[in-house]
């Protein structure tokens, strides 16, 4: 079992219904939200409008971009209807999308247009592994440009790109991921790939730490390096998962289904179209793998399900259990997300749940702490624990 898996299991963020289905609890919901919330800040900023688009799918448009037939996308799930026909579950949604936009999109006076969803996604993958990285049932930001031109495409693409590494500098994985040149299909030369190097990865890359940028193994050739202006000896081989991507798909899918517009000279032209995609949960199982000791968990600070993990060693209605419910309440009122363990059990146990969930600051109340006037604080990350009054914390934590 891969290290991410192991260790959201055992710390209870996440329960493993089967092979590539997990469920999230209530640690691992926050953790999860805390990521999409980032995400959707930054998309918004490009002005995208959010929807949510349904799992089940009609098949008609997918026959007519071709990817219905198993021989084209052997990952799908289907399922057949009661009162006849089947369905799909979905696995990305540029059929439904080009639908929708037909409804919508008339002329160029209604270019360019961004619209996004965060929803569940569907793949029958063979062979499900890495935890919470490579699974069949997954979350999925995929987000859908529609420009009048190639400039206007450019211009969006380039944007996007530029939010993407926001995204993931804010998730903390930011020094990790390397924009990546990927295959662009028949669509484009490269598409980008968003790769964080990670031991748990199957992708092999090849980064140019001073340019920050790395090569895909697929499309790695003497044409590509010179292209790029790269050499072979500059690049240094390393395993990474793909986080996100983008994609340019020209008019793969706006032909096919009808998608046009008119020009200024009233002539009918297809949308051209762009594809982006983000991985939160793919995103959380990373951030394990690479922020974690023999101990657990270390969330950033960015992500984490409460800022302060509150340890009250007193039983029953002692002092220090009555002041840890007090600072508490406090904490909640400064807005200071904090979870309280007062369970009646040894603090060596307490301490060990601790470091397993990995939030970033411990405070720790006894009777000791008390006759100081003050509370124990240990940063989960560094390890470094200081004394400090309630007051000295709270501004700290501001």
């Amino acid at each position: 079992m891969a290290k991410n898996a192991k260790l959201l299991i055992r710390a209870g963020y996440i329960h493993k219904e089967m092979a590539g289905v997990y469920s999230f609890l209530p640690l691992g919901l926050r953790v999860l939200s805390n990521i999409v919330a980032i995400i959707r800040e930054e998309m918004n900023t490009l002005g995208a409008q959010e929807l949510h688009l349904t799992a089940l799918q009609d098949p008609e448009p997918w026959k007519k971009s071709g990817r219905w037939d198993d021989k084209v996308v052997d990952n799908w799930f289907k399922t057949k209807l009661r009162a006849g026909g089947e369905a799909g579950l979905g696995f990305t949604h540029e059929e439904v999308m080009m639908r929708i936009m037909q409804e919508y999109v008339q002329s160029y006076r209604d270019l360019p247009i961004l619209a996004y969803q965060i929803q569940t996604k569907f793949r029958n993958e063979e062979r499900a592994k890495s935890g919470i990285i490579r699974t069949r049932e997954f979350l999925m930001k995929d987000l859908y440009s529609f420009a009048k031109s190639e400039q206007e495409h450019h211009a969006l693409y380039e944007k996007v790109k530029g939010v993407y590494a926001v995204i993931f500098e804010r998730l903390g994985i930011g020094k990790h991921t390397y924009p990546t040149f990927a295959s662009g299909g028949s669509f484009s030369k490269y598409s980008h790939e968003f790769q964080t190097l990670c031991e748990a990865g199957e992708d092999t890359v090849y980064v140019n730490e001073e340019k920050r940028l790395a090569v895909n193994k697929e499309v790695l050739n003497n044409e590509v390096l010179a292209d790029l202006g790269l050499k072979k000896e500059e690049l240094v081989e390393r395993t990474a998962v793909e986080v996100g991507n983008i994609f340019e798909q020209g008019t793969r899918f706006s032909e096919p289904l009808g998608l046009t517009f008119k020009d200024e000279a009233g002539k009918s032209v297809p949308v051209l179209t762009g594809a982006y995609g983000i991985g939160p949960a793919r995103i959380m199982g990373v951030l394990v793998e690479l922020c974690s000791d023999e101990k657990g968990i270390i969330w950033p600070q960015a992500v984490a399900p409460f800022k302060v993990h509150l340890i009250s060693l007193g039983v029953g209605r002692s002092n220090s259990e009555r002041s840890a419910e007090a600072f508490y309440k406090t904490l909640l009122q400064k807005g200071i997300s904090v979870l309280l363990d007062d369970r009646d059990l040894r603090a060596g146990e307490k301490f060990a749940d601790s470091d397993l969930i990995g939030i970033p600051t411990r405070v720790v109340m006894s009777e000791k702490t008390l006759e100081q006037g003050k509370v124990e604080v240990k940063d989960r990350k560094t390890g470094e624990v200081r004394m400090l009054t309630e007051a000295e914390l709270l501004g700290s934590l501001n």
